[in-house]
């Protein structure tokens, strides 16, 4: 495994990171659970990401039992939550969105299902219109000088939403947001690559990006269609399915295409892809089974092994 910091701080991430994300407490049960975390920790994983809206809690609960199952020890890794949707299946007012109060009490509620004393990463899952920046960046900057969060940052905020919050934190001397949690991969890099570019240097900025196939539509799994059972199959997925009109379709299908020319396995070699940018401290891996896991964890010696004429192949092959 190779570690890296996040953005300027202190903190060594590992490079691939596991996340629960629609897997934990909707696709996969305990034991499967159990195995994927103990994969991911025997092969240098470090980072395990979750979220209070993750099937309403719940798949913060089941990865808060399989690592205290585990025994893993607690100065060995870290892991993340997310405030802003709720846990609840119905949120009231107060239940969801980036008010002091709900930051408070989403903090120790994923602490409790996490069964941990603090969180390594908290993340403000979504901007929120209906509360001042500066009434979220001092709510986390409580919850750091009380010891409950080491490193709070964003997701998919805007980057002059992500200004805003330093400029607070800078002008009333409190802690500003460490790093960022977006989307990035081959089909999306515009945020990453142009809208924050000026973030890294400016903040010292760090980001675990997230999706990086794309939700599968990387994988070749939607090149002919949607499968019965598959994530894009799955209540609410419509947007994604939008995605998946005639000329991505054949874009897709070069990519797979040169991927089984050279040798990769399309997802493994999606993967791979974003470990290329320096600005990305940790790309988060999800998985329903163990052979997958195993598959999506090569990226780093594909990553290492393709050489940058490969690599502009790669990327013309999707524009």
């Amino acid at each position: 495994m190779q570690y890296r910091r996040l953005g300027t701080s202190g903190l060594q991430l590992s490079a691939l990171a596991f996340g629960a994300w629609v897997t934990f407490g909707n696709q996969v049960g305990r034991g499967t659970a159990r195995e994927l975390v103990a994969a991911a920790w025997d092969h240098g994983v470090n980072f395990f990401d979750n979220a209070e809206g993750y099937a309403n809690g719940e798949a913060e609960r089941v990865m808060g039992d399989v690592i205290a199952d585990l025994r893993l020890p607690r100065d060995g890794w870290c892991v993340s939550s997310k405030v802003y949707f709720g846990s609840a299946a119905d949120p009231r007012p107060t239940q969801k969105g980036l008010s002091r109060k709900h930051v408070h009490d989403a903090c120790h509620a994923a602490l409790k299902r996490l069964r941990v004393d603090y969180l390594d990463l908290y993340f403000c899952h979504r901007p929120d219109p209906q509360t001042p920046i500066a009434e979220t960046v001092s709510a986390m900057d409580a919850l750091i000088r009380q010891g409950k969060v080491l490193y709070w940052g964003t997701s998919e905020w805007s980057a002059g939403e992500i200004r805003e919050a330093h400029r607070v934190a800078l002008a009333h001397n409190l802690v500003a947001p460490a790093m960022e949690q977006p989307q990035y991969n081959l089909l999306e890099r515009e945020r990453v690559e142009v809208e924050y570019a000026p973030l890294y240097a400016e903040f010292g900025m760090g980001t675990t990006i997230f999706s990086p196939l794309a939700s599968g539509l990387l994988t070749g799994k939607y090149n002919d269609g949607i499968p019965a059972g598959s994530r894009l199959a799955q209540d609410g997925m419509g947007w994604l399915q939008r995605g998946l009109h005639g000329d991505r379709i054949e874009a897709l299908r070069r990519f797979t295409s040169l991927a089984a020319e050279l040798g990769v396995a399309p997802a493994t070699l999606a993967i791979a892809w974003c470990l290329r940018n320096p600005n990305v401290s940790s790309v988060l891996l999800g998985a329903t089974g163990l052979a997958q896991l195993l598959q999506d964890l090569e990226a780093l010696e594909v990553w290492q092994r393709l050489d940058d004429a490969s690599w502009e192949r790669v990327q013309a092959s999707l524009a």
